[in-house]
């Protein structure tokens, strides 16, 4: 069982490699329920973060996902604007305005089910062919 639940509004993009704008939402949650601690949430969201948005850098490339590119995260920062629970469903909308010379730069911003904006994050990456 996966610890955080992802749901693609679009086709996740290692299913059909295709040349796409940079830019997918991504609805994310904690795989169960989780304790009233905001701290928790917090590191929660911060791992979920992690987990789809340098993928955003790839998508104008159409590149297969077939291990034939290394991927490694050389920033990532956050800013949590309000408070949310990680075991609601949030969505994650994500761009990248560049990507180029094997580095790769995208944006996250995260939103309650109400539209209201509780975090923000960036990511830098580094993406090369193998």
């Amino acid at each position: 069982e996966k610890p955080v639940e992802q749901r693609h509004v679009e086709d996740p993009p290692w299913l059909q490699p295709s040349v796409r704008l940079p830019a997918q939402d991504v609805w994310i949650r904690a795989n169960g329920t989780l304790p009233e601690i905001p701290l928790i949430h917090e590191c929660v969201l911060a791992y979920a973060s992690d987990m789809t948005l340098l993928d955003t850098a790839r998508l104008p490339h159409a590149v297969a996902y077939r291990g034939l590119l290394q991927m490694a995260s050389l920033d990532h920062a956050m800013w949590f604007h309000r408070p949310f629970r990680s075991d609601d469903w949030l969505l994650y909308h994500q761009t990248s305005p560049s990507a180029s010379g094997a580095r790769g730069l995208a944006l996250g911003h995260v939103f309650r089910a109400d539209g209201t904006l509780v975090a923000t994050v960036i990511q830098e990456g580094l993406m090369r062919p193998l």
